[in-house]
């Protein structure tokens, strides 16, 4: 025959049975043990397992922790400490939210319909277009140049197979790499020029979509 449980072991059996949600009748409710002050406190270790007692051991102070009272019913809710990294998410998302009611109060201020919004973003597409058309003309200048600077360089070697024909000379090596260099340089910039367009597209179709969720919220 099994010995009978402590009672301290048997008091915490009753808790975790009988134990009421919060708000519940305290008088239908398991006593747990409590310590000084009459309170229990239960937190989770790190398996995940529920304890109780009057006391919460060092390792687990930082973690969430609640206290009961007498009739286990929680009194109290200490949240865990946070990491820096749920620091740091914590503040960019207070942060974005922050930009958000900014930007939602520039959109109501500064525009008196949907047509505003239209209008400043073909103004700026226009202003792309301007830049990406200037920065293509200037691709094809350049493309204009290299082609002649390699038909001049072919006269030279090592491209030339002539026997009398003589080493290329310094500076038109150096105007095929500068020429080349500034190729790759605009190119890369009209990818870019397409890609603002893109951005700048969504962007503008975001402000006319939350604008509108903005006039129907105020409008009601």
């Amino acid at each position: 025959m099994s010995a009978p449980a402590p009672p301290l072991v048997f008091g915490l059996l009753l808790a975790l049975a009988g134990l009421a949600p919060a708000g519940a009748n305290a008088a239908n409710t398991a006593r747990v043990p409590t310590g000084k002050g009459g309170v229990a406190y239960r937190w989770v270790d790190e398996h995940g397992v529920v304890h109780y007692g009057d006391s919460i051991p060092p390792q687990y102070v930082e973690k969430e922790r609640a206290v009961l009272n007498s009739q286990g019913v929680e009194i109290s809710r200490t949240e865990a400490q946070k990491t820096p990294e749920q620091l740091a998410a914590d503040a960019r998302t207070q942060q974005g939210m922050i930009k958000r009611k900014q930007h939602d109060s520039f959109l109501v201020t500064t525009y008196t319909s949907v047509k505003d919004i239209e209008a400043l973003r073909d103004v700026r597409l226009d202003q792309l277009k301007g830049q990406r058309l200037a920065a293509e003309q200037y691709v094809d200048n350049l493309h204009s140049r290299l082609t002649a600077l390699q038909t001049r360089a072919m006269l030279f070697k090592p491209y030339s197979s002539r026997p009398e024909a003589r080493r290329m000379p310094d500076d038109l090596a150096e105007d095929l790499v500068r020429t080349l260099n500034e190729m790759r340089t605009q190119s890369a910039v009209l990818t870019a020029k397409g890609e603002e367009e893109s951005a700048l597209r969504a962007q503008f179709q975001a402000d006319i979509e939350r604008y509108r969720e903005l006039r129907d919220v105020h409008s009601r």
